[in-house]
C-alpha cells in the first residue's frame, strides 16, 4: 500500500511539473521553468522508490496512464481543451492496458 501511495505522489508531481512546462512558455517564464525542474525531479525521485518493491512495466504503465489522464483534466480545466473521440478512444486503450497489466498479468505486482 506504501508503494502506490508514493506512487501517486510521483504522479501528483508529474502532473503539476508537465502543467508548469505549458504555464512555463518554453521556459521563458522562471517560475513555472523552476516548477518544471523540481516537479519532474521529485516525481521521478518518487517514482524510483516506488520501483524498490514494484514491476517497472507495472509501475510505470501507472505512472504514465494515471498520469496522461489527470493531465488532460488539467488541460479541460486550466486551457479549456477540448476532447473529441480519437482522444477518449485512446485514453481508454490506455486505461483498459493498466487494468490488463494489473489484474491478468502472472508476475506478481508487489
Amino acid at each position: 500500500m506504501k508503494t502506490f501511495i508514493v506512487l501517486f505522489f510521483a504522479i501528483l508531481s508529474e502532473v503539476i511539473a508537465t502543467s508548469a512546462l505549458k504555464f512555463s512558455e518554453g521556459f521563458s517564464k522562471p517560475v513555472p521553468s523552476v516548477i518544471v525542474i523540481v516537479g519532474y525531479g521529485f516525481s521521478f525521485y518518487l517514482l524510483s522508490i516506488a520501483l524498490k518493491t514494484m514491476p517497472i512495466g507495472v509501475a510505470y504503465a501507472i505512472w504514465s496512464g494515471v498520469g496522461l489522464i489527470l493531465t488532460v483534466i488539467a488541460g479541460i480545466i486550466l486551457w479549456r481543451e477540448t476532447l473529441d473521440w480519437v482522444k477518449v478512444t485512446g485514453i481508454v486503450l490506455i486505461l483498459a492496458g493498466i487494468v490488463l497489466i494489473n489484474v491478468f498479468s502472472s508476475s506478481p505486482a508487489h
